[in-house]
């Protein structure tokens, strides 16, 4: 069952955070996108904006930015955010998609130790993917913005 997402008001305040968005399934990529901005920049946070062609781009990207803030010692950026839609179709190939970059984006959050939010939906029916994409109540966008600004608090804890 969907339970619905309140827009928390954040005590995270500030931070920088990218978001890694794919162009493909655009409607509801950029319905996704424009609710993480609310809430990050709600929070006062910076807000980067990359976009990919596909989901399958996503973690190459993610890995680069992890590399950069990883080299650099910083620690300048506080998540990466990651969005994108996958709709199964009648082979196996969106399942592969989907796998791949889960994978992918654990393997880069744990080897450069920043949080990469996974924010890369394998939707079966368009009209779930309208739900949690295109209305307000169980915006996986919100969902995922909101998760950024925990793990940014967390991980300043844990420092």
């Amino acid at each position: 069952m969907l339970k619905a997402i309140k827009s928390k008001g954040s005590k995270a305040q500030g931070g920088s955070y990218v978001i890694v968005a794919s162009r493909y399934n655009a409607l509801y990529v950029n319905a996704l996108l424009s609710a993480v901005r609310t809430e990050l920049q709600n929070a006062r946070a910076k807000v980067r904006v990359v976009r990919v062609p596909g989901a399958f781009e996503i973690p190459a990207v993610a890995a680069r930015l992890a590399e950069k803030n990883s080299i650099r010692n910083s620690r300048s950026l506080s998540a990466i955010i990651c969005l994108g839609v996958i709709f199964q179709g009648e082979t196996s190939h969106a399942q592969h998609i989907s796998w791949g970059v889960t994978h992918a984006l654990a393997q880069i959050q744990v080897q450069y130790k920043i949080p990469v939010i996974h924010g890369v939906f394998l939707f079966e029916k368009e009209k779930h993917a309208r739900v949690r994409c295109l209305g307000t109540k169980h915006n996986r966008g919100t969902e995922a913005a909101q998760t950024a600004l925990q793990m940014a608090r967390v991980m300043a804890q844990v420092r």
